[in-house]
């Protein structure tokens, strides 16, 4: 006679083991109806999975993030099922729920092409009108094996192989499909009512590149029609922001393959990009950060005492000359502890604020590189507070304070905070890592802030708080971090005074606000679409001549807003105006001015805002007013 207990408390007696779904019925048909999966004691299950104990239960519907989890799951299967049907000799091998979607694995000789995948969906879609029962089943280990071999699916057999003999694996079938996962799984097919096949992929069997290549088919899966017309409308939108097509359309930047991963910055980017950099610079000067420069080529053994040689040795550009070993750095940490040594420091001298835009390489691997989000060389605004443990609360919350207000002067309002913790490689004892996750928790906690854990997510010498930010398009950007390192300063024996006159080892706290300054301005890039705020915007203002008889005047009004620190630029060329006002709004510059003989006889410019709004005529300071408000 199991009680089982809802989310709201209330409490349900039955006469014998109840099914998720007969729970969800005695509640309400409607709810039976929408009912994908349930949550028994905190645990995932079909709806079919029978409650013989009290327990406590959550329905899982599309509303949940666990259920649209569940749809992409069980949409996975459909595709394999759909791609066996038409293609039979193709092998399944791997299908995971990915962000926004899934993806699938198949060995086929033949090969997909683009044009298949409408295919592969009509039948889907096929599948998903005969309304199939999704039913779950377990099978040994050994009869898994023997079963995949004899449908001569051997990736999927090799996969069973590589689990231990004495455990007990779950199949799911549907129609005359079948397939070993751990589900669970929506109860039927007509549960799958939004979905899209999105793009064919190559992808290393297991991940290894010694091994065959296989066809990756990605799709998207999501809880009702509307849900998915908003995201591909947001992937449109995404694809017209591509800071990659904006950069080369603005004369922002450039990459090549002689210099993988690595930037060109041209005149107007390189001008938006010292825009942030001055602008956090001035952050750093005005809360008392010391700017610092460090090499960037530093022996071996350094990495190796600081540990982050055994973590990304991997990852690490490394030289030698005259009989030793160098690596280019990763990052700034471990000379930024050899700074804070030179000159004993006393308590008084704590907190100690160093900060650097400290050029830093990664050998990120060629297939992850992305325009200038993700890149081998890069710039943060990386900074480092030594400080007691007494002071970590305080420096803590200024910091949140401090990049909450960055980002929303960058234009970022909704920021999530995420709390990571000790990961599995990790240097320091447990009871360090638990004093450190706990003083980021009181500091959130404090704050009043609503944080998420994500456990395991940690760096190797510290936990850290996430800052991610959230585009226009609701896109994730993870920038920010805060580390609270009690071990590096130790390891590299970073010390001072005590006010009782002891050597204690200080702490080290991580920081960087908008991370890789590179990715930070291709997130600018693609959130402000080009359209940059006057305060942003590499050209803030283009002036146009009507006729060369403006020409020395349009010269002269061009060094004078110069000279009050605007940025601006002037067209003379001879050419129709019109035709110069169309050219120069494709680069979306925020002001349009334009000179034609009234302008110069009333010694003033008429002023267009980007968007086609016309200001009126103003004279030259006015506008530089309306700039620097700006």
């Amino acid at each position: 006679m199991p009680i089982i207990t809802l989310p709201d408390g209330t409490e349900k007696s039955f006469d014998q083991a109840i099914s998720v779904f007969e729970v969800a019925k005695s509640i309400g048909s409607g709810l039976a109806k929408a009912t994908l999966a349930g949550k028994v004691n905190g645990e995932l299950v079909d709806a079919a999975y029978v409650i013989e104990a009290d327990s406590s239960l959550s329905i899982i519907t599309d509303k949940d993030d666990e259920g649209l989890e569940v749809i992409r799951h069980s949409t996975a299967h459909l595709l394999a099922q759909a791609t066996q049907m038409l293609y039979p000799d193709a092998q399944v091998t791997i299908g995971p729920v990915i962000k926004d979607g899934f993806y699938y694995d198949f060995a086929y000789k033949d090969g997909f092409s683009e044009g298949d995948l409408a295919k592969i969906e009509k039948n889907m879609n096929k599948l998903v009108k005969q309304n199939l029962r999704i039913e779950r089943s377990e099978m040994s280990r050994d009869e898994a094996v023997q079963f995949f071999k004899n449908k001569g699916e051997h990736y999927k057999a090799e996969i069973i192989e590589s689990i231990p003999a004495n455990q007990a694996l779950s199949l799911y079938k549907q129609g005359d499909f079948i397939d070993l996962c751990r589900g669970p799984h929506v109860p039927s097919t007509a549960k799958l009512k939004a979905f899209k096949l999105m793009k064919l992929a190559g992808a290393y069997w297991r991940g290894d590149s010694n091994n065959e290549m296989l066809q990756r088919v990605y799709g998207t899966a999501w809880a009702s029609k509307d849900d998915l017309a908003t995201y591909l409308h947001r992937l449109e939108e995404a694809e017209k922001r591509d800071h990659r097509k904006i950069g080369k359309t603005q004369d922002l930047f450039h990459m090549q393959e002689e210099a993988p991963g690595m930037v060109f910055w041209h005149e107007k980017g390189w001008t938006l990009y010292q825009i942030v950099e001055q602008y956090m610079r001035g952050i750093f000067r005005d809360n008392d950060y010391k700017e610092v420069h460090t090499p960037q080529l530093i022996d071996k053994s350094l990495w190796e005492k600081s540990g982050h040689w055994d973590k990304f040795g991997d990852a690490m550009f490394a030289t030698s000359s005259e009989n030793r070993e160098y690596a280019v750095k990763p990052m700034n940490c471990p000379a930024h502890i050899q700074i804070y040594n030179q000159g004993l420091k006393s308590y008084r001298d704590l907190p100690l604020r160093l900060a650097e835009f400290g050029s830093c390489h990664r050998n990120e691997p060629s297939g992850t590189l992305h325009g200038i989000m993700r890149v081998r060389n890069f710039v943060q605004d990386d900074g480092h507070i030594f400080c007691s443990e007494m002071q970590i609360q305080s420096e803590v919350s200024t910091f949140i304070d401090l990049t909450f207000g960055v980002y929303q002067h960058f234009g970022f309002d909704n920021i999530d905070i995420k709390l990571s913790t000790r990961p599995e490689k990790r240097v320091g004892s447990d009871e360090v890592w638990d004093k450190a996750e706990a003083a980021l928790a009181q500091a959130l906690d404090n704050k009043g802030i609503e944080w998420e854990l994500q456990e395991g997510e940690g760096a190797f010498y510290g936990p850290k708080i996430e800052f991610v930010l959230k585009d226009c398009l609701e896109r994730e950007w993870q920038c920010g971090t805060l580390q609270v390192d009690f071990s590096m300063p130790e390891r590299l024996d970073a010390q001072f005074i005590a006010e009782d006159g002891s050597k204690q080892t200080p702490v080290m706290l991580h920081r960087a606000i908008v991370g890789s300054l590179e990715r930070f301005v291709g997130i600018l890039i693609e959130h402000y679409e080009g359209a940059f705020p006057s305060w942003l915007a590499p050209i803030q203002a283009v002036i146009l001549n009507i006729s060369e008889k403006q020409t020395d005047f349009v010269i002269n009004i061009e060094k004078k807003l110069k000279k009050q620190g605007l940025r601006v630029i002037s067209d003379l060329r001879n050419e129709k105006i019109g035709f110069k006002i169309r050219e120069h709004s494709m680069q979306r510059f925020p002001y349009i001015l334009v000179v034609g003989d009234k302008e110069v006889e009333n010694n003033e410019i008429s002023v267009r805002k980007r968007g086609g709004k016309d200001l009126g005529s103003m004279s030259i300071d006015a506008f530089a007013d309306l700039i620097n408000q700006e």
